[in-house]
């Protein structure tokens, strides 16, 4: 089966690239799967403003002409708009027997544990915007700080493998942590294909023969 998997647009955040992933969606061919790995709503309770209303448009159209998986991510926070075309809302999702597909926040045994140095983080984060620095997702911000995101990321990346393992999957794709990379561990491929809240933004393309980990380019082409 063919497959192109996306995780973490953040639709409703300030730095979605949404013109961006609205050109990418209008490219990937019908008869590939589309696979939305988490995290595809910033925050559910919030009123999209038009530009990101359209993605969530364009989503439900092209639902009702190729096959859509949304797997639910920590921000999605269960969220299901009614009547939303043809897109299968879940939590976790396979390819056949061999690829098992997780948001990945599942697999994250740190921050949960850490509440409340994440919020008060993302307040000083805030903070900073405000008295005038670059403003860029917290994710990026995060990444300065990199004992504790190498932390993150292993710790997602391990639990994600040892899930695969203990079900008999061969490779495991995750998202979560903002951080594109494809490596094996014990056995197991782990891809983690990023996020769409900066450049360069990543997709995983899947075929009968081979699994890419792709970047999106100025043409947007997808194969």
């Amino acid at each position: 089966m063919n497959a192109v998997i996306v995780s973490d647009l953040h639709i409703g955040s300030r730095y979605f690239l949404c013109q961006g992933f609205g050109r990418f969606l209008g490219n990937v061919p019908e008869d590939y799967e589309l696979i939305l790995n988490g995290d595809i709503i910033d925050n559910p309770y919030a009123k999209l403003k038009p530009s990101h209303q359209r993605i969530m448009d364009l989503i439900e159209q092209v639902s009702c002409s190729q096959k859509i998986v949304w797997v639910q991510g920590n921000h999605d926070n269960g969220y299901i708009p009614k009547g939303f075309g043809k897109v299968h809302f879940k939590r976790l999702h396979h390819i056949e027997d061999s690829l098992l597909i997780a948001h990945g926040d599942d697999f994250d045994g740190i921050m949960p544990r850490n509440r409340t140095f994440i919020k008060a983080f993302k307040m000083m984060h805030n903070l900073r915007v405000r008295l005038g620095a670059k403003p860029v997702h917290v994710a990026k911000y995060a990444k300065k700080w990199a004992p504790f995101y190498k932390v993150l990321r292993k710790n997602v990346m391990m639990n994600a493998v040892n899930c695969a393992i203990e079900n008999g999957y061969k490779s495991v794709i995750c998202g979560h942590t903002h951080y594109p990379e494809d490596r094996v561990f014990r056995g197991v491929r782990y891809i983690n294909t990023g996020a769409w809240t900066e450049f360069p933004a990543f997709y995983l393309l899947v075929t009968a023969y081979e699994m890419t980990l792709k970047t999106i380019d100025d043409s947007f082409t997808v194969l």
